[in-house]
């Protein structure tokens, strides 16, 4: 038999609206063995009379960590919303913790609560947690006929979301305010977002979307329209934009350098292939660096990273160089737009591992005769694409062409 000292010292257990009453057995019994108890606010309102000391979380939440560790040794129970591993703070608490440290008892998530009131094949949803992230995240969600749930902050990052829905177009999208469910204040109410919302909206609060109206949505194949981003004429262009993303081929998970920057649309797409994609963009000119930023937040992935700095220069000294190499892990892929150089080349080639892709684009004589040289050196594949659009000539039409773009695709 066990040692009962054997026994994990904290127990991260789901916490509802409904309090006690919707815990199991296993849950209500460690909760009334626990020394310590913490929790927000909000949940420890709902708290019976315990034996336990009973602490309220801090904000941020950070600082709670020390204080609980510090309680090694005593039978701990932290409250935690709905299901802990589901946007909830049990991965955030594991970290800091070995195995046999720690275990959960998860209750029903804010989602399942909310599939199971309106009637939603969960499995269908998109879930969103975005009650401590930017609601720009839900933009690559929006398209009409899909079902969306989404956990917010509180009443006003609803009216925030429905003016966010009508600035995409999508203000006939219907809105499902769920509040406090499985509580005894649970209410449910249901406006479109291009209509007046209820000025009583209580925390926890989820939405329930039901997406319609004519706004854009967002393709899943690369190469989103060149008038999705604000620029400057620095721009990788739509059709060759496409083809550079087939050739940097993003995979689930994985980082991008993108140098030269301009208006982030490399990077910006990168990110949309997959919301666990990584990509540092890398811009010299603070004007276009702050442009990309703004047009990563519009289009929904805040995430991407810009670092300001001529290459190899920023690259040497912010990435490259061994005390920052924690803060920016090397890449999976590497696409270079602008800054192109031999000092640029020469300074990825000592520091990229084997296996990393690289594409690099050009339109002057002088940087095609570098890629060729390079090309001829290492190997890979040298492409020259060149577009032509109808433009009239006079009462008629005809051909103009745009400046050719060499290409060079090789895998370190």
């Amino acid at each position: 038999m066990a040692d009962v000292n054997d026994a994990p010292w904290l127990t991260i257990l789901g916490w509802g609206e409904s309090g006690t009453k919707g815990l199991t057995a296993a849950s209500r019994n460690a909760l009334e063995a626990a020394e310590v108890v913490f929790g927000a606010r909000r949940h420890l309102r709902l708290l019976p009379q315990l034996a336990a000391e009973v602490r309220e979380w801090p904000v941020p939440f950070a600082d709670g960590i020390p204080q609980l560790l510090a309680e090694r040794g005593r039978r701990v129970v932290m409250l935690v919303s709905g299901d802990p591993f589901w946007f909830g703070a049990g991965s955030t608490l594991v970290r800091h913790l070995s195995a046999e440290e720690w275990q959960t008892l998860p209750s029903p998530s804010t989602f399942s609560l909310a599939a199971s009131r309106l009637g939603w094949s969960l499995d269908a949803c998109s879930c969103l947690g975005l009650h401590a992230k930017p609601l720009t995240r839900i933009r690559p969600h929006l398209h009409r006929g899909r079902r969306l749930l989404v956990l917010l902050r509180d009443g006003g990052a609803v009216a925030e979301l429905a003016d966010l829905l009508a600035r995409f177009g999508f203000g006939e999208s219907w809105l499902h305010i769920l509040e406090a469910l499985d509580g005894d204040d649970e209410r449910i109410r249901a406006v479109r977002a291009d209509a007046t919302l209820p000025d009583d909206i209580a925390h926890p609060v989820a939405v329930g979307l039901e997406v319609a109206g004519v706004g854009p949505a967002l393709p899943l194949t690369p190469g989103l329209p060149d008038e999705w981003f604000e620029h400057d004429g620095q721009i990788t262009k739509q059709a060759v934009r496409a083809m550079t993303l087939a050739a940097l081929a993003p995979v689930a998970g994985e980082r991008l350098w993108d140098i030269g920057t301009g208006s982030g649309s490399i990077a910006i797409e990168w990110l949309l292939a997959h919301p666990d994609n990584h990509a540092v963009a890398f811009e010299c000119n603070s004007e276009r660096a702050a442009r990309a930023r703004r047009n990563a937040r519009t289009l929904g992935v805040d995430w991407l990273e810009v670092v300001e700095g001529s290459a190899p220069e920023a690259l040497g000294k912010q990435v490259l160089g061994e005390q920052a190499l924690g803060d920016h892990p090397l890449p999976d892929a590497v696409f270079i737009g602008g800054g192109l150089s031999q000092a640029l080349l020469e300074a990825l080639w000592r520091r990229l591992p084997a296996g990393v892709r690289i594409v690099a684009n050009t339109v002057t004589l002088e940087s095609e005769a570098l890629l060729a040289h390079w090309q001829q050196q290492a190997g890979g594949e040298l492409l020259r694409l060149e577009l032509a659009a109808a433009a009239p000539i006079g009462t008629r039409r005809g051909w103009k062409t745009s400046y050719p773009i060499v290409q060079w695709r090789v895998t370190r």
